[in-house]
């Protein structure tokens, strides 16, 4: 039996943009497309006016899931598409829809400058929350801009995948964020670029003052902590090419860097069970709001 693709959908050029990917990325799993339009009903004094009752609302905001399903089976005719509308909180509903799902995607908005992205209250609640992979993906987001240029150097979705790029912690490395990583790889037939930053330890000012500057031995040994912690995954996926980046620096701003030539980043954030707030890394958060291509945010135990 296929797998489902949930896609969070309130008709905003965002949520178009995460349609799009998640029908692009079910045809590389095989897997069912479901739009999930969540709709609010209005308060109840209202409701009572004549141009915006409860079932006039629920009757437009129905055409949202529809008319999208309906141009996404013309431009994927291979990829089964359904719809669906729900009512109640939105972030409640779609962990609810994605319970069973293999992917959960999301659109997020452009900010000016250099702010980033906005992911919205829904988006930062869902993703702090899904045990299921959430990707979140950037409005104007095209197929041709996860593909390398043409020789002429036009963007073409006819050409190869732009590397997939993972960040990962080897202080604590977790297989469920490296499998996704690698499987995603593997199914676009894309180089996978596995991306560490480390500091320099407290101690080092000390070892500077004693005439000593131990920054390439340590440079040495983070690469082979890091080589080390992917060994296991370079033999399970022999055909994957994997580059490996360990540098000294914010894994943050390294990754963001990273994204800019990236078909797709990936990212971890740690299951809590505390009902209380949003828990998610410094890391991953940064990630979401200011890498340019989709982010894979991976939950992990």
């Amino acid at each position: 039996m296929p797998g489902t693709i949930i896609v969070g959908l309130d008709g905003s050029t965002e949520s178009l943009a995460a349609a799009e990917w998640a029908a692009r990325e079910a045809a590389l799993r095989n897997a069912v497309v479901e739009l999930v339009q969540v709709w609010e009903p209005v308060p109840e004094p209202m409701a009572q006016a004549p141009l915006l009752g409860a079932e006039t609302q629920q009757h437009w905001t129905a055409r949202v899931p529809r008319e999208a399903a309906n141009g996404l089976r013309l431009r994927h005719p291979g990829v089964e598409i359904t719809a669906a509308q729900r009512s109640g909180a939105p972030a409640t509903n779609l962990l609810e829809a994605a319970r069973e799902a293999e992917l959960l995607v999301l659109g997020s908005r452009a900010l000016s400058g250099i702010t980033g992205f906005l992911i919205g209250s829904v988006g930062q609640a869902v993703a702090a929350r899904a045990e299921v992979p959430v990707i979140l993906v950037r409005a104007g987001e095209q197929a041709a801009d996860e593909h390398v240029a043409d020789p002429a150097g036009i963007p073409s979705a006819a050409t190869a995948f732009r590397p997939v790029v993972l960040g990962l912690d080897t202080r604590s490395p977790d297989e469920t964020v490296i499998g996704f990583a690698f499987e995603e790889a593997r199914r676009r037939q894309a180089p996978l670029t596995v991306l560490q930053g480390w500091y320099l330890p407290s101690s080092y000012a000390y070892s500077l003052a004693a005439g000593y500057d131990p920054s390439e031995d340590i440079a040495r040994a983070q690469a082979a902590v890091l080589a080390e912690a992917l060994r296991p995954w370079r033999e399970k996926y022999p055909d994957v090419e994997v580059t490996e980046v360990s540098r000294l620096g914010s894994p943050a701003d390294q990754l963001v860097d990273a994204s800019r030539d990236a078909s797709l980043v990936v990212v971890g954030r740690r299951i809590r069970r505390s009902p209380v707030g949003v828990h998610i890394g410094a890391v991953t958060h940064a990630v979401m709001h200011h890498a340019t291509a989709p982010v894979a945010v991976v939950a992990h135990s």
